[in-house]
C-alpha cells in the first residue's frame, strides 16, 4: 500500500457544521467554545450555530444526554447541517449513537484536530505522522466499511476461515501501523543524525514553542529571513523548520520552529509528533512565544508547559517572548531574572518593535555563563583560531613575534574549559607572549 491513506472523510470547504459545547461539572467556558469555533473554521467548515450543554457527568449513550441529543438533531435538521462537531472526547459508541440519531457525521474534538493536521501536513514525515495518529484514533471506531485499505473485496472464499470483515480491517490497520512506525523510526534516526552533527560543532540550538496562533512562524521569519507559511489560523504550519542566525557576541545559533500547541491536544498527536518535538527536547533554550493580547495567556502558557513536561522538555531554560504588543498596546521591554539573565521580552514581530533588544536578550539567555578571557594560541592551534572567528567570539587579537596569537574572547565557561584542553591553547597572557607581542 503506497502513499498516505485518508482514513475518514475530511470536511470540505464550505461544509456546514453544528458546534456542540459541553461543560462537565461546570458551564461551558465562552473562550473554550470560541477556540473550538476557530478550530472548526480552520478545518474549512461554516459554523451554523452552537448548542451548549452542562452535565455533572457524561451520558454513557450520547455524552450529552438524550434530551440534548434530540435538540442537536432538531437544530441540525432545521439548519440543513452536514456534520456535528463536539468539543469533547467521545467514545466510539457515543459517536456512533449520535450519528445514528442525527443522521449526520459526528466528529469529536480529537477527530477535528486530526483532520486539521491532515490538511496542513506538507512534508513526507508530517503526512506519515498524521496518518499514524489517525489510525491510532480510529482503530477503536471500526464499524465495517474499511475495505478501501486493500484491493480485496469481501465475499465467500475471499477471507480466511472464520475471519469477519471487522477482524480483517483490524489486521490491516495493525499492519499499516507497523509499517508507519518503521518508516518514522528510520526518519527519526536520520533526524537524530542531523542533531548529532550539530552537537559535534558547539552551535547552540533555540526552539520556538508556544500556543498555536501566537505568532511563532512570523517571529521565526523575521529573525531568520525565512519564508515559512504564515496565516491567522490555528495550526497554520506543522512541519518543523530549522535555520541558522548570527547573534552578536555569540556567533551562529540554530533556530528551530516547532508545531503549535492547543488545549487538550490529542495524545495520539503528541505521540506521533514526538520525533518532531525532539527539537524542543534537545534545545539549549526554549523561546516560548505568547500572544500578549490573549486574555488567557497565562492559562495558555501553562498548557504549553504541560505538553513540554510530557515530552521531557520541562526543565530546559526558557525566554518568554510576549508577541503582538501592537495589539495589546504594551511597550517593548526586557525583564531580567534574579540572576541578571533575561526572562521576558515584549515585542511585535509584525512592526519590529523590541526585536533588536530581543536579539540581545536571546544571546544573553543562550549563553548566561558567558565570560571574557584572554587566550594564548600557538601556531598549531590555528584551526581553533579560525573557529573562534567563525563563531564571532573574538573581541581583540594581538600577534606575537613567533607568530602565535593572544586573543580576547567571549565564551561560555564550559566552552573555555573545552578550549583549554586543546593542544596549543593556554589561558591568559604569558610573560613570554607579552615580551614578543608586536606593537
Amino acid at each position: 500500500m503506497g502513499g498516505t491513506l485518508q482514513l475518514f472523510e475530511r470536511p470540505r470547504g464550505g461544509e456546514r457544521a453544528v458546534l456542540v459545547g459541553v461543560g462537565i461539572g461546570h458551564p461551558v467556558d465562552p473562550t473554550d467554545i470560541a477556540e473550538f469555533a476557530a478550530l472548526a473554521a480552520s478545518a474549512g467548515t461554516v459554523g451554523l450555530g452552537t448548542v451548549l450543554a452542562a452535565r455533572a457527568r457524561p451520558d454513557p449513550k450520547y455524552f450529552v444526554g438524550s434530551g440534548k441529543a434530540e435538540e442537536i438533531r432538531a437544530f441540525a435538521e432545521a439548519h440543513h447541517a452536514d456534520l456535528v462537531l463536539v468539543d469533547q472526547t467521545l467514545t466510539p459508541s457515543q459517536e456512533r449513537n449520535l450519528e445514528k440519531l442525527t443522521g449526520r457525521r459526528v466528529l469529536d474534538r480529537n477527530g477535528l484536530i486530526l483532520d486539521i493536521f491532515a490538511q496542513r501536513a506538507r512534508s513526507f514525515e508530517g503526512k506519515l505522522q498524521v496518518e499514524l495518529a489517525q489510525l491510532s484514533h480510529l482503530a477503536t471506531r471500526l464499524v465495517r466499511g474499511w475495505t478501501h485499505l486493500e484491493r480485496q473485496k469481501g465475499g465467500i472464499g475471499l477471507r480466511g476461515p472464520g475471519e469477519t470483515q471487522l477482524e480483517t480491517d483490524r489486521r490491516l490497520i495493525a499492519k499499516r501501523i507497523r509499517t508507519l512506525r518503521s518508516r518514522l523510526e528510520k526518519l527519526d534516526r536520520q533526524r537524530d543524525t542531523g542533531r548529532h552533527v550539530r552537537r559535534e560543532v558547539p552551535v547552540p540550538t533555540v526552539a520556538l514553542v508556544g500556543y498555536t496562533n501566537a505568532g511563532k512562524s512570523t517571529l521565526f521569519n523575521t529573525l531568520t529571513g525565512a519564508d515559512t507559511y504564515v496565516a491567522n489560523q490555528l495550526f497554520a504550519t506543522l512541519d518543523p523548520t530549522v535555520r541558522r542566525i548570527e547573534l552578536a557576541g555569540i556567533g551562529e545559533v540554530v533556530l528551530a520552529d516547532t508545531v503549535g500547541f492547543v488545549r487538550a491536544l490529542p495524545h495520539e498527536l503528541i505521540a506521533a509528533f514526538r520525533s518532531t518535538l525532539q527539537e524542543a527536547r534537545d534545545a539549549d533554550l526554549l523561546l516560548h512565544v505568547v500572544d500578549a493580547s490573549d486574555p488567557l495567556r497565562d492559562e495558555r502558557m501553562e498548557q504549553v508547559r504541560e505538553v513540554l513536561r510530557g515530552i521531557g522538555a520541562g526543565e530546559i531554560r526558557e525566554l518568554v517572548v510576549f508577541n503582538k504588543i501592537d495589539l495589546s498596546h504594551d511597550a517593548p521591554r526586557t525583564i531580567l531574572g534574579s540572576d541578571g539573565a533575561p526572562t521576558q521580552a515584549w515585542v511585535s514581530a509584525v512592526t519590529g518593535a523590541g526585536l533588536e533588544s530581543l536579539c540581545e536578550s536571546l544571546a544573553q539567555a543562550v549563553r548566561p555563563n558567558q565570560v571574557r578571557r584572554t587566550l594564548h594560541l600557538d601556531l598549531k592551534a590555528a584551526a581553533v583560531r579560525s573557529e573562534l572567528y567563525k563563531r564571532n567570539a573574538v573581541r581583540a587579537e594581538r600577534q606575537c613575534e613567533d607568530g602565535s596569537w593572544e586573543m580576547d574572547v567571549e565564551l561560555d565557561l564550559t566552552e573555555v574549559a573545552k578550549l583549554l584542553g586543546a593542544k596549543g591553547v593556554n589561558l591568559g597572557s604569558t610573560p613570554r607572549a607579552r615580551e614578543q607581542r608586536v606593537a
